[in-house]
Formats: structure tokens, sequence, C-alpha cells
């Protein structure tokens, strides 16, 4: 399965002193990337907490930091599922930097697990059948 992408420029809010993106925001960035996938697989997700009263919690994540990015770059977010569960899914994701003719850089990667609970009281609830086969294709 191809991952999916996503692309971001980087912004001074997204800097520490020193012109390098600050290692938390990474985070943001995979979070970004996360939601665009969803929404490109036809579920934005206020409309699953409106339509189901579900939302998506991160439980677990395990980060890799290999390079940095800086002010002005241009990277590309990666979202590739790994395990789809009955109420979690597992993704790995991926930061490059896009530099026109030539390979883009990998900066960060990392695995992130995702929970799927009810938003009333955060207990764990099964990712619709219908979600789960928008998100194999």
């Amino acid at each position: 399965m191809t991952p999916f992408t996503h692309r971001i420029r980087v912004y001074w809010e997204d800097t520490d002193a020193g012109g390098v993106v600050f290692y938390a925001n990474y985070l943001k960035f995979f979070e970004r990337a996360r939601t665009e996938w969803l929404r490109a697989a036809g579920v934005g997700q206020q409309q699953l907490r409106d339509e189901s009263g579900l939302i998506f919690v991160v439980s677990a994540t395990q980060l890799r930091y290999l390079s940095p990015a800086r002010l002005d770059d241009e990277l590309t977010l990666t979202v590739e599922p790994r395990e789809l569960g009955r109420a979690t899914l597992t993704v790995h994701q991926r930061a490059l930097r896009t530099v026109a003719g030539a390979d883009d850089a990998l900066l960060a990667e990392g695995e992130i697990r995702i929970g799927c609970v009810r938003a009333s009281d955060f207990k764990p609830q099964r990712i619709p059948a219908s979600l789960l086969a928008a998100l194999q294709t």
C-alpha cells in the first residue's frame, strides 16, 4: 500500500531559537497528516464525533529524530497503516525534507498508536466497520 502524503512548510512558530524545528512539533505535524489521511478516506473527525460520539486519542508514540528541519523547509509527511485492530490502529509516520531535483531526506519517523473511544467518557469502543474499510483502501 502506498503511504498517504501531506505537505507542509516550516514557519517561525515551528522553530526554536536556533531556527530548528522544535522536536515536539513533529508530533503536531504527524497529527495534521493523520487528520488529512482520515479526511481523504471520507472521515472528518468532527463528523465522526457528531454522528457516532467517537473520537481518536493517541495512546503511544515512539519517534526517532535523524536530521533537523529548518525554517522555510518544505516537508512531506507520510501516514502508513501498520495494524488495524478492533479499537486501535497503529501507523508508521515519516517527515521528509522535500528538495526539488533531489531525493527527500528522512528527518524523523515513528510509530503512533491510536485508540477509538467514546467522547463522553473515554471508554474504548470498536472502530466502525465502515471506517476500517475506508482506511484499508
